[in-house]
């Protein structure tokens, strides 16, 4: 054992840490999405393949032998918005962190409208854009560019008025649009109880590295959203943890 060890560089070690590394990462953010199922099959079927090259059976290591070129592909557009949203947490974590008393600014204001709209029962979805832009995602926008204020927010999705039907954009300080329409997720192992924005912010949340927050119409509960994640916000204190955590 100790002769092995004397055949390990600091090369070596690198490489292994990297290879441990992306194997997590792949896992790690598979499990979590939509596509965890899948990867459970891939990883079954992969362990046949390799029972079948032991017993040396030839007909059924042939078949996966050739299949498996096709079933890279498959995955890949399988797993595309997954590959899509893990790339983008790896630009995520390399990325300088913004002005903190301005973004501290931004959670409680956002916060506090939602904590105003949640008690009068009024619907809301507010997206926050981070690493990846959202241009190519977003359609029908309103241009707001706005700072962000509680009054703006809790204006702009009262009822009745012409922006309210639809999703808040916010990047760093700013409302960047409102009335934003959101690509709506595929998951159909989410609760027939949440609608269109929570399916929305699920949606954009699967696409991208922002985070959401949405106040149900029929219920007034707020809940936060990270990579198609809902969790229920017990009160405003927890909803700007959450969100201190993922912007601060």
């Amino acid at each position: 054992m100790l002769e092995i060890l004397h055949f390990i560089t600091f090369k070596d070690i690198i490489d292994i840490a990297l290879v441990y590394f992306l194997i997590y990462e792949v896992i790690y953010y598979m499990a979590k999405s939509r596509g965890g199922q899948i990867l459970k099959g891939v990883i079954v079927i992969a362990l046949i393949w390799m029972l079948s090259e032991a017993l040396g059976l030839k007909t059924m290591s042939f078949i996966f032998e050739k299949l498996w070129t096709l079933g890279i592909v498959v995955l890949v557009i399988i797993f595309q918005p997954e590959i899509r949203r893990a790339l983008s947490r790896l630009g995520e974590r390399t990325s300088i962190q913004k002005n903190t008393q301005a973004t501290q600014k931004v959670i409680e204001r956002i916060a506090m409208a939602c904590s105003f709209l949640s008690q009068r029962q009024i619907g809301a979805l507010i997206v926050i854009e981070r690493s990846q832009s959202l241009e190519d995602i977003i359609d029908g926008c309103s241009y707001i560019d706005a700072a962000v204020s509680v009054e703006l927010l809790i204006t702009i999705f009262y009822p009745m008025t012409p922006l309210h039907d639809g999703a808040v954009v916010i990047k760093e300080d700013k409302i960047l649009y409102a009335s934003c329409v959101l690509p709506l997720s595929k998951n159909k192992d989410l609760p027939k109880k949440y609608g269109t924005r929570h399916r929305a912010a699920v949606g954009i949340t699967e696409e991208s590295d922002a985070i959401a927050v949405v106040v149900s119409e029929e219920t007034g509960d707020i809940s936060f959203i990270k990579a198609g994640v809902i969790t229920k916000m017990e009160s405003s204190d927890m909803l700007k943890e959450y969100l201190e955590k993922e912007l601060s």
